[in-house]
C-alpha cells in the first residue's frame, strides 16, 4: 500500500495562488515578515522551505563544504559574497573591446581585471583608462545592454 504524498501537489499550487496568500504562507512558514520582493522569488522560497521542513533541510556537513566554498570564492568579503555569481565573468575570460581602432584585451582575474598588465577592480575604470570619459564598464564590454532593466 502506497500512501500519498501531498508536497508536489502543494508545490504545483503555488502558481495559482494568489500573492496575499504567498505572503501568509512566508509569515507561517518563516516566522518572519515577507521580503518585498517578486512573485517568483516569493514562489522559489517557499517550495524550497516547503520541502525543507517536510523531508528535511542541508546535511550539517553540507552547510559547511558550502560555507568553506563561499570562503574560498570571496576571501570572507562580504561585498563580494552579495555579488551574484552568474554576473562576474569566469576568471580567465578575455573581454575584447575595440575603441577608434586600438584593441583593447581585459582578462577577468580572481580579484577584478587586468588591462595592460595592470589590476583594476572595475570594468569601468579600465573604460575611462581607455576612453578618458565616464563609462558603465558592463556596457562598455558588452557584457549588459545599457537599456536592459535590471
Amino acid at each position: 500500500m502506497t500512501t500519498h504524498d501531498p508536497i508536489p501537489a502543494r508545490l504545483a499550487a503555488l502558481k495559482t495562488t494568489p500573492t496575499p496568500d504567498l505572503k501568509q504562507q512566508w509569515r507561517e512558514l518563516f516566522d518572519s515578515e515577507p521580503p518585498p520582493f517578486n512573485r517568483r522569488y516569493l514562489e522559489s522560497r517557499l517550495a524550497y522551505r516547503i520541502q525543507e521542513l517536510a523531508y528535511g533541510g542541508l546535511k550539517p556537513e553540507t552547510v559547511g563544504r558550502l560555507e568553506r566554498l563561499g570562503e574560498e570564492l570571496d576571501g570572507g568579503d562580504r561585498k563580494k559574497s552579495r555579488m551574484r555569481a552568474d554576473q562576474m565573468p569566469i576568471a580567465g575570460t578575455r573581454l575584447i573591446r575595440e575603441w577608434q581602432g586600438v584593441e583593447n584585451v581585459v582578462t577577468v582575474t580572481t580579484d577584478g581585471f587586468e588591462w595592460q598588465g595592470r589590476p583594476y577592480k572595475s570594468l569601468s575604470a579600465i573604460a575611462r583608462a581607455i576612453t578618458g570619459t565616464r563609462w558603465n564598464g558592463w556596457v562598455f564590454f558588452g557584457l549588459k545592454n545599457r537599456r536592459a532593466r535590471t
